[in-house]
C-alpha cells in the first residue's frame, strides 16, 4: 500500500480506536517492516518463480485474468 502506515485505520483493524491505539500500530508497522530484509513484492523470489513458472509476464493475460478484479455494483438487500 502507498499510504503512510499502511491502512492502518482501514480494513482488517479493529473498529472504534483513538489516535493513541493507531498510532501505536503505525509505530509497530514500521518497526516491523524495518527490519524485514526483502520488502518489495517485485524482488521476491517466489512472485518471480510465479511469474517465471505459471503466471507469465507481468500485465499478461493470464495474470489479469486470476490477479484482478472488477466492481460490480450491488443493491444493498
Amino acid at each position: 500500500m502507498t499510504c503512510p502506515g499502511g491502512c492502518i485505520g482501514g480494513g482488517g483493524q479493529p473498529r472504534f480506536t483513538d489516535n493513541d491505539a493507531r498510532e501505536a500500530r503505525i509505530r509497530a508497522v514500521y518497526r516491523e517492516d524495518e527490519g524485514k530484509q526483502l520488502r518489495k513484492s517485485h524482488e521476491n523470489p517466489d512472485v518471480l518463480a510465479l511469474y517465471e513458472e505459471f503466471l507469465g509476464k507481468p500485465y499478461g493475460e493470464k495474470s489479469h485474468h486470476l490477479l484482478h478484479t472488477q466492481y460490480t455494483e450491488r443493491t444493498r438487500v
